[in-house]
């Protein structure tokens, strides 16, 4: 079965562990100093806190320890038994592991040289910005916000991050495979000629047909029902396509048509499909769909890309290629959920150690996250909206944290 890029605590999310190769032996690492130097040797060790022990975020810390290069150092969740969890399993010193709302916060007063930022999206504007502040390396999973405020809070993190010398990644699967890395620089040079227009799809079998829990803890535990946690799964998670396809336009989106709905999911619940299009600044419109919990269907997340001289596919679970008058063979993409976040845990620790801070994943993950908060909004609407009119008004998704634990 082929692993999917799903919400870290969905009901059976946990994805297949398949690691990299040819990793050093752990053994061959030294301990970053509290404080970070950069320039550092290669085989530095960098201490690292995890910030939400869930799903993925326990599937994460895997990966980051296996890879030899990183040592798990402290941890945070609001739930404690997750907390202790992941602190069993890494050796975490006990005081170093924190949890409640506030235990991010107690996490980046420790001495750590980076964190991951695993926690409900709802959640990553805040905490990136005080991880930056506290002098820290992020490493973030996407989607980087749920609404237009979050989505400038992490511009203006990714910039400060570069300001102190700090590295910021987000952790786009897609953008860190060298078969569509190779395709998008085919695409730049102009191999496919002028671009015609782009369609992507997302349909997922998954995601389930429950209505988020009525407690505020429970709703913690299974946010991805929770609109304001996950901003809907159209941002949570078929923002994978939304990436691909504006990672291939190279563009702002100006205005977006949407329509969607509940007819599957109750109400109260997140939406359970979207049709959206929309038109971008240089001209080149956009046919998008998302749909989930149809039995049966096979996990996509495709991109089509029609230009005068060709043709791009790319599918995370499949093949990548151009056809054309400068054809691109490409290959199959293989186990991309985890291969492409070991690649990007490596490029984190490559560019702590080499003082790379020109954080070039923040712009475009910030650029797709507009798009599809863009499109939800629309989509609510049954209409259209504007960029411009999303930004002016600056819609907040909240959260009410009244009676959780600090």
């Amino acid at each position: 079965m082929k692993p999917s890029p799903r919400p870290s605590d969905a009901p059976g999310s946990l994805p297949r562990r398949r690691f990299l190769h040819a990793t050093a032996a752990v053994g061959a690492f030294t301990v970053l100093q509290p404080v970070t130097v950069f320039g550092a040797p290669a085989n530095t060790r960098v201490a690292l806190g995890l910030i939400g022990c869930g799903g993925r975020g326990t599937w994460i810390a895997d990966l980051f320890v296996k890879t030899g290069r990183y040592h798990l150092a402290a941890c945070a969740d609001y739930f404690p038994d997750r907390v202790q969890a992941v602190g069993e399993k890494h050796g975490i010193e006990p005081a170093r592991r924190y949890s409640g709302l506030a235990g991010y916060r107690r996490l980046l007063e420790s001495p750590v040289d980076a964190v991951v930022i695993e926690t409900p999206p709802y959640f990553h504007p805040g905490q990136c910005a005080a991880a930056v502040e506290a002098g820290k390396h992020v490493f973030v999973a996407k989607p980087v916000a749920v609404d237009v405020p979050g989505c400038r809070s992490i511009a203006e993190s990714g910039r400060r991050a570069t300001e102190k010398r700090r590295v910021f990644l987000v952790d786009f699967q897609t953008r860190a495979h060298p078969l569509f890395r190779e395709a998008l620089a085919r695409i730049r040079q102009g191999d496919l000629g002028k671009l015609v227009m782009v369609e992507a799809h997302y349909p997922w079998s998954g995601g389930g047909r429950e209505a988020p829990p009525a407690s505020r803890e429970e709703q913690l535990r299974r946010w991805y029902h929770v609109k304001a946690l996950s901003g809907d799964f159209i941002v949570e998670q078929a923002i994978h396509a939304l990436d691909l396809a504006t990672w291939v336009i190279d563009a702002d989106p100006v205005r977006a048509l949407g329509l969607g709905g509940q007819r599957l999911r109750p109400p109260g619940s997140i939406w359970d499909h979207f049709a959206v299009t929309f038109d971008f600044a240089n001209g080149v419109p956009l046919a998008f769909s998302c749909i989930q919990t149809i039995p049966e269907m096979r996990d996509e997340i495709t991109c089509r890309a029609y230009g005068s001289e060709g043709y791009f596919f790319g599918d995370y679970f499949g093949q990548v290629w151009i056809r054309g008058n400068e054809p691109f063979p490409g290959g199959p993409v293989g186990n991309l959920y985890t291969d492409g976040a070991v690649a990007n845990i490596l490029e984190f620790h490559q560019a702590i150690t080499e003082g790379r801070f020109d954080n070039p994943t923040v712009a475009p993950s910030v650029r797709s996250n507009l798009t599809a908060v863009l499109g939800r909004e629309a989509a609510y609407r049954s209409g259209e909206l504007t960029l411009a009119d999303l930004l002016r008004a600056g819609d907040r998704l909240e959260f009410d944290t009244t009676g959780l634990r600090e």
